[in-house]
């Protein structure tokens, strides 16, 4: 685990200088196969398939998550970020705004899941590479 990537990964998409693709691709390359990011506590934790895990604390945002989920409003801020007309912090803030207090991000199964307080989730595939 190269936990300088890491912490280095975690810094550049809290000061949005790094897209989620080149985040996922550096991860991958340091070994780490999932992560989890608490948008409550503000809090990353990197995993990796040995049992290992490396765990980057940060401010957390000015934001409560709001009390209903709305997988409608999460996926409306993923297409806003993929499309690059808002960057992590606006997202972060967005998906806490439809409820999201949480989400998974697996390099093996390519997908973000998405999670609410009563345990709800909506599930986004990794946009195909391109090629």
């Amino acid at each position: 685990m190269d936990i300088a990537v890491i912490e280095d990964c975690t810094r550049a998409s809290h000061e949005e200088r790094i897209a989620f693709g080149e985040v996922v691709g550096r991860l991958i390359a340091a070994g780490v196969e999932r992560y989890h990011v608490d948008l409550v506590c503000g809090e990353s934790t990197y995993f990796i398939s040995d049992g290992q895990f490396h765990r980057v604390a940060y401010r957390p945002l000015d934001t409560r998550p709001a009390d209903a989920f709305s997988a409608e409003g999460v996926l409306a801020a993923v297409r806003s970020i993929q499309a690059g007309r808002t960057k992590y912090l606006t997202f972060c803030r967005q998906i806490m705004d439809a409820g999201c207090v949480g989400y998974l991000v697996s390099m093996q199964g390519k997908r973000a899941v998405y999670y609410g307080r009563s345990g709800e989730t909506y599930v986004e595939p990794f946009p195909p590479a391109a090629g």
